[in-house]
């Protein structure tokens, strides 16, 4: 596996305001992900040495610390993609509403649902809508950065719920984040992920 890199964002910091600030955007993505993307690839170093000199090395550890931080780097490249300036007007095109309406009732119905699953993420962790193997599209959980209750999904939709991710802006109260987040969601790039176009 290659070194992995941090990305620009698709906008500046500033870009997401009033929803989240410059200040938060700028910690986020340039020190919390930066850090996930140092991990990343000093996990992959130390497996790399292992490779090369045949020294044993605590595998267990270094597999702990790579999918912790590869698993961070790639949700929080997911959520920076994920979102876009606030609009006036942002809802999905009629391709992904069918797609919603048939997974969950409504495109109401998917808020609530996805809000609730993020309000009650225990601690630090995401609430995820992904896409399984048979293209059905479920909402779920990640502790900290570790999938919870499903395997083999790909994540089209994420809402970091980490205090770093809104505290400065909305201290404690997660809610009136996540209320506040569904006016900066990419509607576009969801469907991207799942559609390819």
């Amino acid at each position: 596996m290659k070194p992995v890199v941090l990305s620009s964002l698709p906008y500046d910091y500033d870009a997401l305001k009033p929803v989240i600030s410059g200040s938060i955007m700028r910690l986020h993505h340039s020190q919390h992900h930066a850090n996930y993307v140092k991990g990343t690839n000093l996990a992959l170093a130390k497996l790399e040495a292992h490779k090369q000199s045949q020294v044993d090395l605590n595998v267990r550890e270094i597999m702990r610390d790579l999918s912790f931080n590869y698993n961070g780097h790639l949700l929080h490249s997911i959520f920076w993609q994920n979102m876009r300036p606030p609009q006036a007007k942002n809802g999905p095109t009629d391709k992904l509403l069918a797609k919603i309406e048939n997974a969950f009732g409504s495109l109401a119905q998917f808020r609530k649902l996805f809000s609730q699953t993020a309000l009650s993420v225990e601690g630090s962790g995401w609430a995820v809508l992904g896409q399984n193997a048979e293209g059905e599209l479920v909402v779920g959980q990640l502790e900290k950065h570790n999938l919870m209750t499903m395997v083999s999904f790909t994540p089209v939709l994420v809402i970091d719920v980490w205090e770093h991710a809104y505290y400065l802006d909305y201290h404690n109260n997660r809610q009136a984040y996540i209320k506040a987040w569904w006016s900066v969601v990419n509607w576009q790039d969801v469907s991207l992920r799942i559609f390819g176009v």
